[in-house]
């Protein structure tokens, strides 16, 4: 038997430990290593989580921010819209996700599986279990192709005639189509959910419509836009004009029109009649584009503590803190703040959250507030846009001192040449907050545009 010599503690060998002891021991030390402390814990590495773990760790200093994100790459999702039209490729849209986190925070490849708010708590897939001071909640929105029964095989035929820009997993057969398709009937879709950027089902009916003309066999093709909601756009400012554009380019629109079902082996698409759930419409398709239902990851949406019914994060719309957990935050897609869901929303919504999150680590009051402001460039063709910008109370909200709501190629080059340098240098690195310093900078222009449209409108 080992003694304790001069006061010190006696030395154990494995041999003289029991097997139990000995597994007792390693479970000990697997569950110290499977511990991980934080002061601020993000969960989702996408536009949101980058650039509030680029804000904060700047802050806070080294190893103080925690991200937990599976993704091997980060998707400028923007870009999508251009893909499908041919216009970009498919390897200018992502870039490491190592590339784009700060190098001065733990990043945890791994998924969530776990949330525990009243412990600040949060379990990974890998089995860490990170204590938190301060919960950010990024995850985005899932896509959920698999909730329209016949879509996922039709999206797995090689060269099919159903294509869907949302995903990177799809996004190249839209252009695809787009070549194969001859004539007949080419429908695009808007599901009966919260989507990521509402504009986007749109932008490519109105590119495949240009591409079609451009091919000379846009008499050939008829061009439904079959979508769920009972506008076609939000914000009647623009949605007035995008009438104008549908009827100048023959596009017909059906509203509350939702697709139910897909049948690839008869190249037909199941629609239900929102108004008459009883009606039903089955149409033929050359090309058909869908834009899946979405939702928040189910880990999320079924932690009944974080989330509203509709299974997004309850948060105050103006403080984007949650409305019973006071140091938990949400930003981007996954948060209940009825703004539109766009990377626009996403960095307006930056420093509010970035501001917020500091007052409750130093104990004090909340200060700053979001508005509500999203921007959609609606992509009209191969050389047009109309860049709406709008607050909460679906009002315009604009940047520049002309008139936004008309299609112009200024605001196209805006969207395809400027906006992902924009992304990928100022936004994900902390520096972008919205267009609101830009807006005021530029308001003596428009208060002068108000001015003679007002002294034109006199006479």
């Amino acid at each position: 038997m080992m003694q304790a010599i001069s006061g010190k503690l006696p030395i154990v060998t494995r041999r003289s430990m029991s097997h139990s002891a000995i597994a007792r021991t390693l479970l000990t030390s697997q569950a110290q290593r499977d511990k991980h402390d934080c002061q601020v814990l993000i969960i989702g590495g996408g536009s949101g989580g980058c650039a509030l773990a680029a804000k904060l760790s700047s802050k806070l200093g080294k190893n103080k921010v925690t991200v937990v994100e599976p993704a091997e790459h980060h998707y400028y999702q923007p870009m999508f819209t251009l893909i499908g039209g041919g216009m970009k490729r498919l390897e200018q849209s992502f870039k490491p996700m190592a590339e784009v986190l700060p190098k001065n925070i733990n990043w945890i490849k791994s998924e969530a599986v776990e949330f525990d708010p009243k412990n600040n708590t949060v379990k990974t897939a890998n089995g860490t279990n990170i204590k938190y001071d301060v919960l950010l909640l990024a995850t985005g929105l899932q896509l959920n192709y698999d909730k329209i029964p016949g879509l996922v095989e039709a999206l797995s035929i090689p060269n099919g005639k159903v294509c869907s820009n949302y995903s990177p997993k799809y996004v190249d057969r839209t252009y695809a189509c787009l070549q194969n398709i001859q004539e007949g009937n080419a429908i695009f879709t808007f599901p009966q959910s919260p989507v990521k950027c509402p504009g986007a089902p749109q932008k490519i009916v109105y590119i495949a419509e240009h591409y079609f003309r451009k091919l000379n066999k846009r008499n050939k093709i008829t061009i439904t836009y079959n979508t769920s909601l009972p506008v076609i756009f939000g914000v009647k400012h623009y949605a007035d004009a995008l009438w104008k554009v549908v009827k100048k380019r023959d596009i017909k629109v059906n509203l509350k029109r939702n697709l139910i079902e897909v049948r690839p082996n008869e190249d037909i698409a199941v629609f239900q009649n929102l108004d008459k759930p009883e009606e039903i419409f089955e149409e033929k398709y050359s090309l058909l584009h869908v834009t899946p239902p979405m939702s928040t990851p189910p880990v999320l949406a079924q932690c009944k503590e974080l989330v509203n019914e509709t299974g997004f994060v309850d948060v105050d719309k103006s403080t984007l803190q949650h409305l019973r957990y006071k140091n938990v935050f949400a930003i981007g897609d996954c948060s209940a703040s009825p703004n539109s869901k766009t990377a626009a929303s996403a960095a307006a919504q930056s420093p509010v959250v970035y501001h917020n999150m500091r007052a409750v680590l130093k104990g004090k009051e909340l200060k700053s507030s979001y508005d509500g402001y999203a921007s959609c460039p609606l992509v009209t063709g191969y050389h047009s846009c109309i860049l709406a910008e709008f607050d909460y109370d679906l009002k315009p909200l604009e940047t520049f001192p002309i008139a936004q709501n008309k299609e112009r190629y200024s605001m196209f080059f805006l969207k395809k040449a400027l906006m992902p340098t924009l992304y990928w240098k100022v936004m994900l690195t902390g520096y972008w907050n919205g267009p609101a310093l830009m807006r005021k900078a530029l308001s003596i222009f428009d208060f002068g545009k108000k001015g003679i449209q007002g002294r034109k409108e006199d006479k």
